[in-house]
């Protein structure tokens, strides 16, 4: 499993790639008066106790996670949907280069997101929709009784994000790729955007 940070500072020492990135746009998020913490082993930017964005340090780019992205205006158009048919509400703002990171943008987008949640706007997971196993899926929990145990012990809406996550892939590779991707995170009873989300 991914090592799992237990302080701002500890997760920029374990980014060094990135610690410069990483640092500016936290010095941008305190400025707004948000309330830091760290959740899923990365640092979270709460207002009134809600998660308003994150920070994420990746191979080839720094970024910012709003989690009710999908509800700004996105004027520059600078977030995209990182998981298209599994994420409803989080959009992503990636920077590839600590230049691009523009304090009067970063600082705007925020501002927008706490003024939503002020005003409670939010987008809910639908939970009513059905949880359809695909037989990619089904077949491989048939052969692993842990597997199946482990995924049975999930709640719906992780079950359905796996569900949705080897349905929405067009090929069978893809899909395969996709189920081998998934097992260790089952069996360690974590959900498909675990780390993206509150």
């Amino acid at each position: 499993m991914m090592y799992k940070a237990t302080s701002v500072e500890q997760y920029i020492q374990n980014s060094p790639h990135w610690a410069e990135a990483i640092s500016k746009l936290r010095k941008i998020l305190l400025e707004l008066d948000l309330e830091e913490t760290i959740k899923w082993g990365g640092p979270v930017y709460m207002f009134e106790k809600k998660n308003i964005v994150s920070i994420g340090g990746y191979k080839s780019f720094v970024s910012l996670w709003y989690y009710q992205g999908a509800l700004l205006k996105d004027e520059k158009d600078l977030l995209i949907n990182a998981q298209e048919g599994v994420t409803k509400a989080q959009r992503q703002m990636r920077f590839h280069h600590i230049d691009e990171i523009n304090a009067t943008v970063v600082k705007s987008y925020t501002l927008e997101a706490i003024d939503n949640q002020k005003a409670g706007k939010e987008i809910k997971a639908d939970t009513k929709k059905p949880l359809i196993i695909p037989e990619e899926l089904e077949k491989v929990l048939k052969s692993h009784a842990k597997l199946r145990s482990s995924f049975d012990e999930l709640s719906l809406s992780k079950r359905r994000e796996y569900a949705e996550y080897i349905s929405n892939a067009k090929r069978v590779e893809t899909k395969l790729n996709r189920l081998e991707k998934i097992t260790p995170m089952i069996l360690d009873g974590v959900g498909l955007s675990d780390k993206y989300r509150r």
